[in-house]
């Protein structure tokens, strides 16, 4: 119980945002991308967002 999520409120690298418009542009959903990237869905969902980018929606 008690464990911290470590990367609260990181900011993005250069990186992550090529690993998340990789990732967006193949169609992979949010919960998988979130994983990829060791961030929350939230995290992921907000830079997607202010990138312009679409995140495919589970069906």
């Amino acid at each position: 119980m008690g464990e911290k999520f470590e990367r609260h409120r990181q900011p993005w690298t250069g990186a992550e945002v090529d690993k998340l418009h990789t990732l967006a542009k193949k169609g992979m959903a949010l919960k998988a991308i979130a994983k990829a990237l060791t961030r929350s869905e939230e995290s992921v969902k907000d830079r997607a967002k202010a990138d312009g980018l679409s995140i495919a929606r589970l069906r």
